[in-house]
């Protein structure tokens, strides 16, 4: 039965990353519909941009296209709007999918929910940049989000990285966890992703524990689903 996709990506990415994973999607017959948020596009002036931003844009979407049934999917930092949409337009959404993602609570922001080392390098290199934004930088990129990839892979896919608000990892959603939505929820977690260290910080079972759902092994690193886009699908396409 042909479905409907909302596909969010994480802090640097646009829409263009998830173009594989739509792509395969499309030719199953279903209706897809992947996002760039805003200050994320190339050559967005990201001065002034708050998390809220993010929020209003997609439930904004949502309700411009009209789209019932939905399945809303957000990768990362894609957690965040994701769960503030789903608290705006409920009525639209069918299941929603946090794939290697955060899963906020009420007024705890990003750098609150990585390592103390994590949030003291987005501050730093916030504080250095003309916009109060950060970018990645490539040795982190390079051994925790595709160390699974050869190097001219890695170097080619950072070259598509724009820079990411600061806001958007030290502002919070002021609203409750999604379980208290009813809405079917998912938690999709890659076997090697390293984005976040083993332990205490690690995305799981931190995070699927905040949504009451056991999680679902992805195969691959933090960027699984443009890497291994058929095993993404499969995975996806098979949620109950």
């Amino acid at each position: 039965m042909a479905e409907t996709y909302v596909l969010v990506p994480g802090a640097w990415h646009g829409a263009w990353c998830w173009r594989p994973v739509a792509d395969r999607l499309r030719a199953a017959g279903h209706r897809v519909f992947a996002v760039t948020l805003p200050g994320l596009a190339d050559g967005d002036d990201r001065r002034g941009l708050n998390l809220s931003d993010t929020v209003d844009f997609l439930a904004a979407f949502l309700d411009r296209h009209d789209l019932t049934d939905v399945t809303l999917v957000g990768h990362s930092w894609g957690g965040y709007p994701i769960s503030g949409a789903a608290h705006r337009v409920p009525r639209r959404l069918r299941r929603l999918v946090y794939c290697n993602a955060f899963v906020p609570e009420r007024g705890r922001p990003l750098v609150d929910d990585v390592p103390p080392g994590h949030a003291a390098l987005f501050k730093q290199l916030a504080s250095e940049s003309a916009d109060a934004s950060i970018v990645m930088p490539y040795e982190v990129w390079q051994q925790a989000f595709v160390q699974d990839l050869p190097e001219p892979v890695q170097k080619l896919l950072y070259d598509l990285l724009v820079p990411q608000p600061m806001s958007y990892f030290d502002q919070a959603l002021d609203a409750p966890g999604v379980a208290s939505l009813g809405i079917p929820v998912s938690y999709l977690a890659g076997v090697e992703d390293l984005a976040m260290p083993p332990g205490e910080f690690a995305w799981s079972p931190r995070f699927p524990q905040r949504l009451g759902v056991d999680p679902v092994e992805l195969p691959g690193g933090h960027e699984s689903f443009l890497t291994r886009p058929d095993d993404f699908v499969r995975i996806l396409s098979g949620l109950r």
